[in-house]
This record gives structure tokens, sequence and C-alpha cells, in this order.
């Protein structure tokens, strides 16, 4: 028995496990970067949307009729919870610089003479105008506009209508003569927080394992079997990340109740597999560009990348074609999709499987290289003794 501990405990990879369980305990930055920065992400994407939507919007008003009709319209805008209105403007010219400057996002131009115009039965107009340079806030702004001026148009024909002796449900049928039913699937509530939070926490969580990997490779290796040093180098970082991953499915899903379609295995074993292909491609660039001071700046590029082609904020078959076939070349792109798979409909394995063979086909390149690295790193550490 003591034969087989004392072998076990002499084995190259425990003796490289423990070596580098030592290192992470004595450096703070480890602790820092392997616990402290994913919880800091994880409490970061589960607060960041609030409540979910966009509210309190800053927008402004042009009033230039100034009467009891226009400012009866300025009280209906102020009452959308999108909105609010922070500064009320004599001219559209002083508007526009606002808006340009983003102290405002919107505004909503009241003309001269809408009163008279919308009394008298003429074409009555209300103009709007929004900051479309950030897309979100700037499809928020025009929904909210579009909603409550739909609303305010319909106003005057309701109450002529409604003075001439006719039900408002007749109204309703002439105005509206083709009512939409509108039912978002799998976010019914709109909420920015169900399809943001878990995967924007992944596409920050893989910059952390990409520059994590690299500087623990590039520190210290000292090894017989590269296999064996590489491997027991990343080991204990995968644990952690893979637990952080973890935790970090039980905040969004458990505590925050974000919806998905499946249970905790499915996405905690594939949130593992990212982890470990994610390491895999910081292995193999690594090797690809053996020297530290150049290759963090690469993988954070490579994260950045990842971040734009994951396929969250804009559909990757839509971007160009060449850029399109590259986002498969960043395991956070399959990621999304087998998460997308799992959240919104669970529709089974036979829907996802190239994903995650292709998660796994990460680790393939990263082992072809190891022989490259391990002569890069003797170079380097031939270098070193040579210098010193």
């Amino acid at each position: 028995m003591n034969n087989f501990k004392n072998s076990v405990m002499n084995c190259q990879f425990v003796r490289v496990f423990r070596r580098e369980l030592v290192r992470m305990v004595s450096r703070r930055l480890y602790f820092g970067v392997c616990v402290v920065l994913p919880l800091f992400c994880i409490f970061f994407m589960s607060t960041i949307f609030g409540n979910g939507q966009m509210e309190n919007i800053p927008v402004g008003v042009v009033d230039e009729d100034n009467t009891s009709m226009s400012r009866e319209v300025v009280r209906t805008v102020e009452a959308v919870p999108t909105f609010k209105v922070t500064h009320r403007y004599v001219d559209e010219t002083a508007a526009r610089r606002a808006t340009q400057s983003k102290e405002i996002y919107g505004y909503l131009v009241i003309p001269t003479g809408f009163t008279a115009d919308a009394i008298a039965g003429r074409q009555a107009t209300l103009a709007y105008y929004y900051h479309y340079a950030l897309l979100s806030v700037g499809g928020e702004v025009r929904g909210a506009f579009e909603a409550v001026l739909r609303q305010l148009s319909m106003a005057p024909v309701v109450m002529q209508a409604t003075a001439l002796g006719i039900g408002e449900e007749r109204v309703a049928t002439f105005l509206l003569p083709v009512k939409a039913s509108s039912h978002p699937l799998f976010n019914p509530d709109l909420d920015y927080s169900v399809y943001l939070s878990n995967p924007f926490f992944f596409i920050l969580f893989q910059v952390i394992i990409l520059l994590t990997t690299v500087y623990v490779i590039g520190g210290e290796v000292k090894f017989g079997n590269i296999m064996t040093a590489v491997v027991g180098k990343l080991l204990p970082y995968t644990v952690i990340f893979s637990l952080m991953s973890i935790l970090a499915n039980y905040v969004m899903f458990g505590l925050m109740h974000i919806p998905f379609s499946c249970g905790f295995w499915p996405l905690n074993l594939t949130a593992i597999l990212f982890v470990v292909s994610t390491q895999a491609l910081a292995v193999f660039i690594f090797s690809v560009f053996p020297v530290l001071s150049i290759i963090i700046s690469i993988v954070s590029m490579v994260g950045s990348l990842g971040a734009t082609l994951s396929g969250v904020t804009f559909p990757v078959p839509s971007m160009y074609a060449p850029v399109h076939y590259a986002s498969y070349l960043f395991p956070v792109r399959h990621f999304t999709e087998i998460y997308q798979n799992l959240l919104y409909g669970d529709y089974g394995f036979a829907w996802t499987w190239m994903n995650y063979v292709a998660l796994l086909c990460f680790l393939l390149p990263a082992l072809l290289m190891l022989p490259r690295l391990k002569k890069a790193i003797v170079n380097e550490e031939m270098w070193r003794h040579l210098v010193s």
C-alpha cells in the first residue's frame, strides 16, 4: 500500500499538478483571476440589465404650438415608461444639438398650428427624431414613439365618432380592421437579460480563460513529457473554471429564473466542454506564437473577435460570407449555438452534434502542436540561462 502511495506521489503528472497548486495558492494574482474576476463577471452580468427592459431614456420635447392639446400630448409622452422627458426646447435646432451630443436620445416636435389642424380635421403632423448610432437604444426610442403616436393619431377620430353616437368597439373595427396579435417566443416579456446575460458572461469568461491559460504555460514549465506537463498545469484551472461556469448557470437560471427548456446537466456539461476547448485554443495559439509578450495581445484580440462572432447580437449567417465561415474557428460560436438550442427548445442532439464535435476538435490542433510548444519552451529556457 505504501509503495503504491509513493508511486502515485512520485508520478510526474501528480508532481506537476501539486506544483501548480502551490503556485496558485502562493500568488494572489491567480486567486484574483481564477476566482474573484469570474465572480465579478457573474455578478455584473446578472445585474447589468436591471429589470430587463430599458426605462427612463432621456428625451426632449419641442412644443411650438403651446396649447392645451399640445400639453396633453407632452403628458402622454411623459407617461411612457421608456421615456423620461428631461428637456423642453424652444426650437428644433437646440434639440438637434442635444441629440447629437447625446444629452438626449430623441425628441418630439409639436409644430405651430397642430391643435388648429386637428380640430379642423386637417392633417396634423407630429414629428420625432432619435439617435440611431446606438442600435438598441435607437430601436427602443423609435418603438416607443411609434406606439404612443399611433394612439394619439386615433384619438381625434375616436372623439368625433363617439360624439356622433358610434360605440368605441365599432370605431376600433374601422380604425384597425386587422388586429395584430403579438406573441414573442421564448421571451414574452422582451427581457434583455433573458437572451444576453448568460452568453455575455461566457463571452467575457472566454477572454479570462484564454489569458490565464497562455500566462500559465508561458510562466514556467518543467517537464519530461510535454503532454503530462501541459495537462498537469492546466487541470487545476480547468476545475476552477468549470466550477465557475456551473455557478454562473445556477445563478442565472436558478436565482434569476431565466427560462430554459432543458435540465442543468446539459448546460453544465456543455459549459465544461467550452472551458476545455477554449483552453485548447489558447494552447494552440501559444504554440504558434510562443512569446508571452506577444501572445497576450493575440489572445485578447481573439477573445474580442469571439464576442463579435458569437452570433448573440447579430445573426452570423447575415454577415459577410468569409466572416461567417471564420466564426466557426471560435469555440464561443459553437457554444452559443448549443446553448440557444438547449435554452429555446431543446430540440435534441441531432441539431447540435456538429457543434459538439467542433468543440472536441479544438483539442486536436492543440495536441498536434505540443512538439512545437516543447521546442519553443526549451529554446526559451536555454536563452534565459545564457542571459543569466
